[in-house]
């Protein structure tokens, strides 16, 4: 009787943090299941755990100090990577038992650690890993991200800190990524990066070739190489740059989904300034209005931070009214925190946190009264919608104006037969501040004939069929 091959060492992974982290989570189990490494889901299975750690709000520091507490007290054997790795000294202070530290995007040095701690299986039966890579999100959507670290220095951030300048990855290597995942079921690319426009900037715009095709580090070029894709490809983080304008003209022409998440903070000039960013809010009022007369589908998301140091009421009433004004259709709110090495905490005027708090829940209702507005449009419509789950005789999805698990989603009844990742018509019957409910109605057509029917649906309003179709992406 042949021996029983050896167990395979037992990772477990604790990721937390924002999107761009959760790829450099899934970039890292990718390597170890290459290497033989089996990924588990409990501690207590695990031979080893990883803590992929956030460091941008002290919120956050204090929640990935607890997952190391925990993995610490149920496993024992602990590698830290992520954002506080940045803070080695520190947090080695702070936990003098773990096993190492490596900071953001340092999979080399995780690989080495790990090695070291916990050696490979080289059993070639374990050796094999999809194509596309590993990944933590369901099998329809994924993460691409396209650049690491920042170039600007909001006085309130210190990403630039901890994960260093802005490194674009090559146009062809991320496009070849983009084509994996497609061909491995994947029916939506959400675009991501710390500054999404800024895309290439750092390379110069430098060209690289997939295949026999040249393709230049741009984010408007990449974004059209990846509506060729015929998938959903949405962006994330897009600071407000002039050539955002030809993003839009993009969407107008079907390429990418009609959805902006442009992160503009404040709207009061003096408080934008002392935040270092752009402060001409009129301006930026011009843009939108711009951009939905092009796009008259188009969904804005944006987040705001209040109690900024030395915010007045006058202040915080500016940013209301400009949020009245430019009626964006999704809003995230964070109350000012100070992290350690902001510039921001030098600023003198500090708004009491209870004050802080109330305008927070002041501008979050505002918000749901114009988030309903935008939402109850789209009654007596009929919307492409994603499914994510399915659950019994309610399936929930989301449209092209919905990104995962920030925005709000779509309660679908009336159908027989549905799975996750389904592309499917909905007629919608009713609306909240945040959700849509609707009614099946269809699967999509073929997939070549449903986004040729996209391009043609986006390029302008008039398009919607005779029984009130939306002009949203299919």
């Amino acid at each position: 009787m042949a021996a029983k091959p050896p167990r395979p060492p037992r990772v477990g992974l604790v990721s937390l943090g924002c999107p761009k982290a959760l790829v450099d989570s899934e970039r890292i189990l990718t390597r170890l299941r290459a290497e033989g490494y089996e990924l588990v889901g409990s501690y207590e299975e695990a031979d080893l755990v990883l803590v992929n750690t956030c460091g941008f709000l002290d919120s956050a520091r204090e929640e990935s100090f607890a997952a190391i507490r925990e993995a610490l007290a149920a496993n024992g054997r602990v590698v830290v990577t992520g954002c506080l790795g940045a803070e080695a000294e520190r947090l080695r202070a702070r936990f003098p038992e773990v096993l190492a530290i490596t900071g953001p995007h340092q999979y080399e040095q995780v690989m080495a650690a790990v090695h070291a701690a916990l050696p490979p299986a080289h059993d070639p039966r374990f050796d094999l890993v999809p194509p596309q890579g590993l990944r933590l999100t369901p099998r329809h959507y994924a993460y691409l991200k396209i650049a690491e670290g920042c170039d600007r220095r909001c006085s309130f951030c210190i990403i630039p800190r901890l994960r260093g300048p802005q490194r674009s990855r090559p146009a062809a290597a991320v496009l070849a990524e983009a084509e994996r995942l497609v061909a491995a079921g994947v029916r939506e690319l959400l675009v991501v990066a710390q500054d999404t426009a800024a895309y290439g900037t750092d390379l110069r715009h430098a060209t690289s070739r997939l295949g026999g095709r040249a393709l230049r580090a741009h984010i408007v070029d990449f974004a059209r190489a990846l509506g060729g894709l015929g998938v959903w490809v949405r962006l994330h983080y897009v600071y407000p740059y002039p050539h955002v304008d030809e993003l839009v003209a993009l969407m107008a022409e079907g390429h990418l989904l009609p959805y902006l998440d442009v992160p503009f903070q404040h709207a009061s000039p003096r408080i934008l300034r002392l935040m270092r960013r752009p402060a001409r809010a009129e301006r930026t009022l011009e843009r939108i209005r711009a951009w939905r007369r092009a796009v008259p589908e188009l969904v804005l998301r944006s987040s705001f931070v209040v109690g900024f140091p030395g915010e007045t009421e006058a202040d915080f009433a500016e940013l209301l009214d400009w949020l009245r004004e430019a009626e964006l259709d999704r809003v995230g709110c964070f109350v000012y925190e100070p992290v350690e090495g902001a510039a921001a905490n030098a600023l003198p005027d500090p708004v009491p946190p209870e004050v802080a708090e109330e305008r927070r829940a002041r501008l979050m209702a505002l918000q749901e009264e114009i988030s309903a507005r935008r939402l109850a449009r789209h009654v007596g419509r009929e919307l492409a919608v994603l499914v994510d789950a399915v659950d019994g005789d309610v399936a929930v999805g989301r449209t092209y104006g919905d990104a995962p698990e920030i925005d709000g989603r779509v309660h679908l009844r009336g159908f027989d037969d549905l799975v996750p990742g389904d592309l499917v018509w909905a007629a919608v019957e009713d609306a909240d501040a945040h959700d849509l409910y609707a009614r099946y109605v269809e699967h999509q057509r073929p997939a070549e004939e449903a986004v040729a029917e996209a391009s043609a649906a986006s390029a302008s309003s008039a398009s919607a069929s005779a029984r009130g179709r939306s002009s949203g992406i299919m």
